[in-house]
């Protein structure tokens, strides 16, 4: 992780590749706009990079991928099994 904000509701990623492009990679920003666990509380941002052989790179928002739907269904699935085990308690 980059960056974590507890207050904020904010955490960002470092750039992460995944070893079979080693020209892209992506960093990852997710931020809960509300306490309450839906969907219009969660924001995730995809910023995609590509460097040319030279180091010349050039960054990119990534809008409506599957990516960003599948990180907020997995988010917002382990913070509803989380506040179940907390109502356990």
């Amino acid at each position: 992780m980059s960056t974590v904000d507890y207050s904020g509701g904010t955490i960002i990623s470092d750039w992460y590749t995944d070893g079979a492009q080693n020209d892209e990679s992506i960093k990852i920003t997710v931020r809960f706009l509300s306490n309450e666990i839906r969907s219009e509380g969660l924001k995730v941002v995809i910023h995609k990079k590509k460097c040319s052989i030279n180091q010349s790179c050039k960054i990119n928002l990534i809008k409506n991928s599957v990516l960003i739907d599948e990180l907020q269904r997995s988010i917002l699935r382990k913070a509803a099994l989380i506040e179940v085990e907390q109502r356990k308690k």
